[in-house]
């Protein structure tokens, strides 16, 4: 069993105190020990700084000695960025072993190498090192030693650490007591502990959740418009899914509110931190489903000392084009495709074609050929001889060039040929004719063109409809088109079918496909089949991390179950599961409006467990008229503000009401800011249901349920996105009438 002891009950407001509250008898010893902390961390900084002016990173000596300076100067810089926290709390626990065992925090008789904290120079009156319970381990954002190199903080991440997260009543992993600490700043305000074993005392729940307090009480905090990391407060479940072994793809299945887009970014720093070598020169990837859910996350690897994890959206990993919006439903459906991938490797087939008419060239005195039977075996040697389209232009061109000296009465050298011809007309169009050199922009800005090339392509794989849907006018520059999100996946799969352009007609190396040790994908269930081709081309070892609900898949290409996403990527080790079961963000009452959208969107999920189950209830507000739906949303918007001033509100629209609401707010003077512009920087945004998911917000107003409905490709689902947002206040505000899954009248849904 498990005992919780707090000063104060397990609360929203722990950490708040009146005068007539009672201190934890170890407050001051444990703000001794944290101040101690904070000054061994400054004298780190100083130190790493000191080294840092020490090392001159310039142009004499070696090529190794300077190789060897940056190596060092990069290391020391780094280590500088891990040691900046901000505002952030250096130490949030500590636990204690059971005395009862050998001193190992994993409860396993193995010795862990850690010694005892802090001994000889902790503060007087602190509680570091053995402690009446067993050994003492306090456990921080990032590891601090003291000047005698004896350790004062484990980095979260640290073996040792694991019990801080995962020890239970019924396995308490070697632990006497886990204690957590409520800070502001450096000032420590609460102490919340639990005990285990025969402490506890048969007292208690054990439900799973650890650190109930400083749960409740992170949960209740206004929210910034940035997703803050959970480092203090991972539970369980949680954990598992972070230190789960790196190989191979991890899918994790979690429901609103179950912490599935932090657990995965901390799942990329603790990668980083226990797989330092190789995956610092492999490169870690985070992708995202759009530019303002980046930076939503953007500040999460940075807290926990990691700045060097790149952060995309699939565009971005193609930098040689413009991209800019997506594609009609119907068109991004057929884009996104598999048979796409047999579609554009056809299109590069027909580019490699022979000669119409034997190519005649002057050549001094007399005249050489090729003649189109000899063009149809050279065009079929390069197609043997090549890996990619590009590639072969080198044996078609070593084959022409032969085979216009052989066409001499005269013996001819090859090479000869090729000085004195290579910028003949005839010969550079029959080179284009029969292969051309092509970037992946000439390739499908070719084929979208012509309806003819497109159903030559697609002959056996696409039909009329769907040739029409992916036909466009042409532009007169390939370098002006702008392409679509959907076209991504889409000049991807050219550029593995094409290859890079020989040296000499490359504007750059980007042709040059970017590969990473591990990489980390979020709303992976939204993802076409080719969107997930893209992605694991770059996975340099099978090793990714899939995360997502099935429940919100509201894309063009919503997918039934993790099996269809998992068939599209590497398949190197099999693939391992997770669920994540407990709803931590939203309360119980909004939590159970949604549930009932949820029946009718994915009936064979189960919703998650609720840790929050009071709250006020969803409010449903009748706007009356079409007429007044605008300013009815703003009255109900100022009475949320007020409400959880001063956290943020997000009025959550179906697209053909973004406009109308955001014009509104503004005649009233209502200083906001809508998503696709300026993000979550202002305290009221209005933002379109395609673009709110994967946020979080202290109150929503969910416009129109209806039209909601009417314009999304996943109704239902998409509904329930923009119900789960709101970690307090949830009101819907509708003038037509309302779903019959919201207690509407019923209809055909």
């Amino acid at each position: 069993m498990l005992r919780r002891l707090s000063a104060l009950p397990a609360h929203p407001a722990w950490g708040r105190r009146t005068p007539g509250d009672l201190l934890h008898p170890e407050l001051e010893a444990e703000q001794a020990y944290i101040d101690f902390a904070y000054d061994c961390l400054e004298t780190s900084r100083e130190r790493a700084s000191r080294l840092q002016t020490m090392v001159e990173v310039g142009r004499g000596g070696t090529e190794q000695a300077r190789f060897e300076r940056e190596v060092i100067y990069d290391t020391i810089a780094q280590r500088l960025v891990q040691l900046h926290l901000g505002d952030a709390a250096l130490c949030f626990g500590r636990i204690d072993t059971d005395p009862d065992l050998v001193a190992s925090p994993n409860g396993n008789g193995r010795d862990n190498g850690h010694r005892p904290l802090g001994h000889a120079a902790a503060p007087t009156g602190s509680v570091s090192g053995p402690s009446p319970l067993g050994e003492a381990f306090y456990v921080g954002r990032v590891a601090v030693s003291d000047p005698n190199q004896e350790v004062v903080v484990v980095d979260w991440r640290a073996p040792v650490a694991e019990p801080f997260y995962r020890a239970t009543g019924r396995s308490p992993m070697g632990l006497a007591r886990r204690r957590h600490f409520a800070t502001r700043g450096r000032r420590l305000v609460d102490i919340e502990d639990e005990l285990f074993g025969e402490r506890a005392l048969g007292i208690g729940r054990d439900d799973g959740i650890s650190g109930h307090g400083a749960l409740i009480a992170a949960l209740e905090t206004a929210r910034s418009g940035r997703l803050g990391d959970i480092v203090a407060t991972i539970q369980g479940e949680q954990d598992e899914v972070i230190r789960a072994p790196m190989p191979g793809v991890l899918v994790v299945q979690g429901g609103p509110g179950t912490g599935k887009t932090v657990v995965a970014l901390h799942r990329a720093a603790y990668l980083l931190y226990t797989h330092r070598f190789p995956l610092e020169d492999q490169g870690v990837l985070v992708v995202g489903p759009n530019r303002l859910f980046l930076g939503y996350i953007e500040q999460v690897l940075p807290s926990l000392g990691e700045a060097g994890v790149e952060l995309a959206v699939l565009a971005d990993l193609i930098d040689t084009v413009s991209v800019r919006g997506s594609d009609p439903p119907a068109t991004a459906r057929v884009k996104g495709d598999g048979r796409m991938a047999k579609v554009l490797a056809k299109a590069v087939r027909d580019r490699k074609r022979p000669l119409r008419r034997d190519l005649v060239v002057g050549f001094g005195l007399e005249r050489l050929r090729v003649s189109v039977d000899r063009s149809e075996r050279i065009v079929a040697d390069a197609r043997r001889r090549s890996r990619t389209h590009n590639g072969g232009r080198r044996f078609v061109e070593t084959g022409m060039y032969e085979a216009l000296a052989e066409s001499s009465r005269a013996p001819l050298d090859a090479g000869d040929v090729r000085n004195r011809l290579r910028t003949d007309l005839d010969v550079r169009e029959a080179l284009e004719r029969m292969w051309p050199l092509l970037t992946p922009s000439e390739l499908l800005h070719d084929l979208y063109g012509s309806r003819g090339l497109l159903e030559l392509a697609g002959r056996h794989q696409l039909s009329g409809d769907e040739v029409s849907a992916l036909q466009r006018p042409r532009s007169e520059r390939v370098d002006a088109v702008v392409w679509s999100t959907d076209d991504v996946p889409l000049l991807d799969e050219a550029r593995a079918l094409l290859g890079a352009l020989p040296r000499a007609k490359r504007a750059g190396d980007t042709d040059e496909l970017r590969t990473y040790g591990h990489i980390v994908v979020d709303e992976a269930q939204d993802l076409s089949p080719m969107q997930l081709r893209m992605l694991a081309r770059r996975s340099l070892s099978g090793s990714m991390t899939v995360v997502g609900d099935i429940a919100q898949s509201t894309g063009a290409w919503p997918h039934a179950s993790w099996d269809e996403v998992l068939a599209l990527l590497p398949r190197r080790r099999g693939p391992r599961r997770a669920e994540l079961t407990v709803g931590y963000r939203i309360p119980g009452p909004n939590m159970r409006l949604a549930n009932r959208v949820l029946a009718k969107a994915a009936p064979d999920l189960a919703p998650p467990r609720s840790v929050r189950q009071d709250g006020r209830a969803p409010r449903i507000v009748d706007a009356g008229t079409i007429a007044e739906l605008a300013s009815t949303v703003v009255r109900v918007t100022g009475e949320e503000v007020e409400a959880v001033a001063p956290g943020n509100v997000a009025i959550v629209c179906p697209t053909s009401l973004v406009d109308d609401v955001s014009g509104a707010l503004a005649a009233a003077g209502v200083e906001h800011g809508v998503a696709v512009q300026q993000g979550l920087a202002h305290q009221v945004t209005v933002v379109p249901v395609a673009m709110v998911k994967g946020l979080e917000l202290d109150a929503t107003v969910v416009v129109e349920p209806a039209a909601i409905l009417d314009e999304a490709p996943q109704p239902m689902r998409s509904l329930y996105v923009a119900l789960t947002r709101a970690t307090k206040l949830l009101t819907v505000v509708h003038a037509r009438p309302l779903p019959s899954v919201l207690g509407g009248p019923p209809d055909s849904r």
